[in-house]
């Protein structure tokens, strides 16, 4: 019995010690499996965080270079006016030479959404130091920025993007829409074989197609030249801002949006597409205030713009009331430092 004893309790230090050598060995086991899974743990947290700090540097100078391409397109910008946002709209006609043909500037006021569009002559004369000229011809041999540059010195109000627009494109954006009704003033008879270009349009309200609204454009005529041009430009905008408006024009946007993203110029970046959208959302329903740019023809045909006027009238688009009232209206939604 004595050695039975002896023999089982031998037995059971036996199967301790096994059991003690299990738990060592599976608590060695645990040991490397947690210093493995910690170390890729660390291996992946840091690829992460080299992979956070290229995206955030690649991103800053993204973001950098946007900001540089800006203040290089508009210079230094007067505060008030950013309760603004404004728009160069230019219609490049199909020439060798590709000038301006339309000029306009398209602001949206950014809390109401309300515009005001300022048609400017394509025979507007100024004198720079660079260029002295009619600036329909700067976008030439300047492009969009010298051209933002100068409206915006012209007008004092700075440009903030700019929308780039040849004949043939504008053609197929009218008739995307649908065409235009518009009431055309007077008898439109116009032919040129040198440029190939055939007005022919009757007076009274008349339905024109994305062509015929081109020509209808163009057409330069005798009673007011470019001035009328101008007034009918201002007139085709409020009349496609009417019709952009209507239910029916929704279906078509996608078309629309394909136009805009694949055949027209524009300066607007990623970085701007959440202002433009929101600005675009608010857009108001009451028709937009036209401006054509003071001044007078001189007798070399030149529009030769009053300035005096100019910032008289420029005052009075740009009330700075309204950007006073939307500063305190943001300070009162704003939580007082310290609270």
């Amino acid at each position: 019995m004595a050695n039975e004893t002896k023999d089982n309790i031998e037995k059971k230090r036996k199967s301790m010690r096994r059991r003690r050598r299990i738990k060592a060995f599976r608590l060695i086991f645990a040991l490397v499996i947690l210093c493995l899974i910690g170390s890729a743990v660390l291996f992946v947290g840091y690829s992460i965080y080299n992979a956070g700090i290229r995206v955030y540097n690649e991103f800053t100078d993204m973001y950098q270079g946007y900001n540089d391409r800006r203040t290089a397109r508009m210079g230094s910008t007067d505060p008030k006016f950013e309760g603004y946002t404004n728009i160069l709209i230019l219609g490049v006609d199909d020439s060798e030479r590709q000038e301006a043909d339309t000029i306009l500037v398209l602001s949206f006021s950014n809390d109401t959404g309300k515009s005001r569009i300022i048609g400017i002559p394509r025979d507007t004369w100024i004198t720079s130091r660079s260029h002295s000229g009619k600036i329909g011809t700067l976008y030439s041999w300047g492009g969009a920025n010298v051209l933002v540059r100068e409206v915006s010195k012209l007008l004092g109000v700075p440009i903030h993007q700019y929308i780039i627009i040849d004949m043939n494109t504008f053609a197929d954006l009218i008739d995307i829409l649908g065409g235009l009704d518009i009431y055309v003033e007077e008898n439109m008879d116009y032919d040129d074989e040198f440029s190939g270009l055939s007005i022919h349009i009757p007076q009274g309200y008349q339905h024109l197609s994305g062509e015929e609204v081109q020509k209808y454009l163009r057409y330069k005529g005798e009673k007011l030249g470019d001035v009328g041009r101008v007034q009918r430009q201002q007139k085709f905008i409020k009349a496609l801002y009417a019709k952009v408006l209507q239910l029916d024009t929704i279906p078509k946007l996608p078309a629309i949006a394909d136009i805009f993203r694949n055949r027209m110029e524009t300066s607007a970046e990623i970085f701007d597409s959440a202002h433009l959208a929101n600005v675009l959302r608010k857009m108001s329903s009451d028709p937009p205030t036209t401006l054509m740019l003071p001044g007078a023809e001189n007798l070399d045909g030149a529009w030769v713009p009053n300035v005096a006027e100019v910032e008289v009238r420029m005052s009075e688009l740009f009330p700075l009331h309204d950007i006073i009232s939307q500063s305190v209206e943001g300070d009162a939604d704003s939580e007082p430092i310290g609270e």
